[in-house]
């Protein structure tokens, strides 16, 4: 690890499996530096393990089966520069290890589940995101994923799906209502009757008012916006790209959409786009394709996914950067 940070920033990432986590962190971890970043998975919190789960017919997602007293005594302590000795859910044997040490680092990202459930934890929490992936869009990736890789049958499939539907509705997906940002994959517009899937909307819901998090717009802060950007300056291919941006309301709060339904056909022209928004937090023009295109073999980098991963990205590190300000400060002083 680098040298003791002065402060450290905490940052939640929650949705549920196959919702692009893995993917999201692996551009945080980019945007940062590996050294300067520490990913709790909060699996290893389950107090059930395996075949407890299935003994007693209580689920992962079923906060019954983990243990939030003693993750927010640990995430607390790391937020206030201590070391924790970790437990550690084995995903291979099902069981709980012994536990590992942790230090504190310059920035702890707390992913899985359950990060915006517990409220203590929720509080302790600098910046949030929540991967939403909507019913039609997860049975196809599911689908795709579990046949192909797996052998699963549909029929398999679409029952594992609906087993796990009323934790998920009850536990996981309640949870998007306190995100300072929800990444939303929907299936595209610009297709009718489509099934593939593979051409997909995707929706930047950015929460009004948090302290020091500006939302991204488009052309004009406030308004409405639907723009159509194929042409000379953007190569589209069927069915091309619509983008809309405006004023919202989300569980209450108000909130600023970005909206991208379409695939790029070129990664390098996704610059055309990146000089029509404000306030992406790059710290040059250009940087936002400039990341983009570094892992062009990202899945969702040629769609919204990716696009909004990176604009989320970059917050987190306008957030960082904000909250270490002072301590930087005081270290002069």
């Amino acid at each position: 690890m680098t040298n003791k940070p002065d402060r450290v920033v905490l940052i939640g990432v929650a949705g549920d499996s196959g919702c692009g986590k893995s993917t999201f962190l692996r551009r945080l971890t980019d945007l940062f530096g590996e050294d300067f970043v520490t990913v709790i998975c909060l699996d290893d919190y389950h107090s059930l393990d395996r075949k407890q789960r299935k003994e007693t017919g209580i689920t992962a997602l079923n906060p019954k089966a983990n243990n939030f007293d003693l993750m927010y005594e640990q995430v607390k302590a790391l937020k206030n520069g201590e070391t924790i000795n970790k437990p550690i859910y084995n995903h291979e044997t099902g069981m709980i290890d012994p536990p590992e040490r942790i230090d504190p680092n310059h920035v702890v990202v707390i992913e899985g589940l359950h990060p915006l459930y517990d409220e203590r934890v929720r509080g302790l929490l600098d910046f949030s995101v929540y991967l939403d992936i909507s019913d039609e869009v997860k049975i196809a990736w599911k689908i795709q994923r579990d046949m192909a890789e797996r052998g699963h049958t549909y029929e398999d499939v679409l029952a594992a799906i609906n087993a796990r539907r009323p934790d998920f509705t009850a536990y996981i997906d309640p949870q998007k209502e306190f995100a300072d940002v929800v990444v939303r994959v929907l299936p595209t517009q610009l297709i009718k009757n489509d099934t593939e899937r593979k051409v997909l909307r995707v929706q930047m819901i950015q929460r009004d008012g948090v302290e020091g998090f500006e939302p991204a717009y488009l052309f004009d802060e406030g308004s409405t916006i639907d723009w159509i950007p194929c042409g000379r300056k953007l190569t589209c291919s069927y069915p091309g790209i619509r983008m809309h941006y405006g004023p919202d309301t989300y569980y209450s709060n108000s909130v600023s959409i970005l909206e991208v339904d379409g695939q790029f056909d070129r990664l390098e022209e996704v610059i055309y786009l990146e000089q029509h928004l404000s306030k992406t937090s790059a710290k040059y023009n250009g940087e936002l394709t400039e990341l983009l295109l570094k892992h062009r073999d990202y899945p969702g980098s040629n769609n919204g996914t990716g696009l909004f991963q990176v604009l989320t990205g970059l917050k987190m590190r306008a957030t960082y950067e904000r909250l270490i300000a002072p301590a930087k400060v005081a270290v002069r002083v």
